[in-house]
């Protein structure tokens, strides 16, 4: 039992942890920012992962293989460039529970959402209607209504938002069945997060999808803030379709290649489709025949030959997760997170509420946090941290969100949070 007392003993202690965690040699495979020759404590791998360290020889690598090789490097060197999206499918496919032919690494999130929703959004006069949450990130829902026009529907009426119904503005699965099962026969798509990207809070794909298919609608899910964060067993949900970017969690750098997960099922579909030479038939795209025969899977949705050099970098990310065992790492972000509610609730309770919910099994690595007071205290508050080294960020209209990541961040780190917001608690 930690004596709360004692700073130095709550000190020994998170120190103590981080030195016996199987998983705390992988820190120093991440580039970590300094301030005033300190390492900050990095708690915004929910907006933009760190750098691995082997990012950069793997982007100069093939820099260097273009200079070399020049368009020979599609088809020669250790990586050829032809192939190059495919050295990336099965370490992807194993973090989101997938088969390989069900996952594709290209373009970005909002990207793919459009191009899989010219497939999965069909909505007819009986059928129009698309069921999100109320407070879905903007681009979804920029988005969504953007189809929802494109098909010719006005999106007051065929747009469907979840109102939360929990105190701090998370949803019950009650609450998200009741709405599919009510407004279900309208339903041509429910498209919902796998981790809500305001108040952390982890939704239960299969249970969803379940519900919705039962209804006759198709599912989709927007996983941004939940793929190399939570255990999603994609194939297992039945869900049709998903999309995600991959420079959160999976650390692959601003503006990185993003990814799009498409069920077995519709490997061979007839959906109509935006098409690209890339999605054409591997065995043939070199035939350079007039007519689209799709590569069976996710594959088929491609556009245009992948970029190199941001591919380069997930390759590495996904190298680091497979040699950490995503298990494992989920084992520790569970008691890394634990740990921080933990400090929250019994040093700083009178400063901050944790609105993200308590169980594991409806959360991942992120805690979201309110000042208890004025949206201005919490603005103070989150400002403090920043000038302390300590990164989280801040989304209106007043939450903090922290993210104690477990491929990089320490008990430590966790404890050193806590103890600047006390900090600022006392200089008030």
């Amino acid at each position: 039992m930690i004596d709360l007392a004692n700073r130095e003993a709550r000190e020994a202690w998170a120190l103590a942890a981080d030195e016996a965690d199987p998983l705390g040699r992988f820190r120093a495979e991440f580039h970590i920012p300094q301030q005033q020759g300190r390492d900050i404590a990095y708690f915004c791998g929910n907006s933009l992962g760190l750098q691995p360290r082997a990012s950069r020889q793997a982007v100069i690598d093939e820099l260097d293989y273009w200079a070399e090789l020049a368009v020979e490097g599609h088809f020669r060197g250790r990586l050829p460039w032809m192939d190059y999206h495919e050295f990336v499918r099965d370490d992807l496919a194993s973090i989101v529970g997938a088969k390989p032919i069900e996952v594709v690494a290209m373009n970005s999130l909002s990207v793919n959402l459009h191009l899989l929703m010219v497939s999965f959004y069909r909505p007819t006069a009986e059928r129009p209607a698309i069921l999100i949450e109320k407070c879905a990130f903007p681009s979804d829902r920029y988005a969504v209504e953007a189809q929802v026009r494109f098909h010719g529907f006005d999106p007051a009426e065929a747009l469907i938002e979840l109102e939360p119904d929990e105190a701090d503005g998370t949803l019950s699965e009650a609450a998200i069945l009741d709405a599919i099962n009510r407004h279900g026969s309208r339903v041509a798509l429910v498209l919902l997060p796998g981790v809500q990207y305001l108040t952390g809070q982890a939704l239960n794909l299969k249970a969803i999808t379940r519900a919705a298919q039962a209804q006759g609608c198709v599912v989709g899910f927007d996983l941004a803030h939940a793929v190399g964060n939570i255990d999603l067993n994609l194939h297992d949900s039945n869900c049709d379709f998903a999309v995600w970017c991959s420079y959160k969690y999976l650390n692959s750098g601003p503006g990185a290649v993003g990814g799009a997960f498409v069920h077995e099922q519709h490997a061979q579909t007839t959906r109509p489709r935006f098409a690209g030479w890339w999605g054409h038939e591997k065995s043939t795209r070199f035939e350079m025949g007039p007519q689209f025969k799709p590569t069976p899977g996710a594959d088929g949705w491609q556009l245009s030959n992948p970029p190199i050099l941001a591919l380069a970098p997930l390759r590495i990310s996904l190298e680091v997760f497979n040699n950490a065992g995503f298990a494992a790492l989920r084992e520790k972000s569970r008691a890394l997170t634990g740990y921080l509610e933990w400090l929250i609730e019994d040093r700083v309770a009178d400063v901050l509420s944790v609105i993200t919910p308590g169980e594991p099994a409806r959360r991942g690595c992120q805690l979201s946090l309110r000042v208890k007071g004025p949206r201005e205290s919490g603005r103070q508050l989150f400002e403090h941290l920043q000038r302390d080294g300590i990164v989280v960020d801040w989304r209106e209209p007043d939450v903090i969100r922290a993210a104690p990541t477990p491929l990089y961040n320490r008990y430590i780190d966790c404890r050193r949070l806590v103890e600047s917001v006390a900090q600022w608690r006392s200089a008030r």
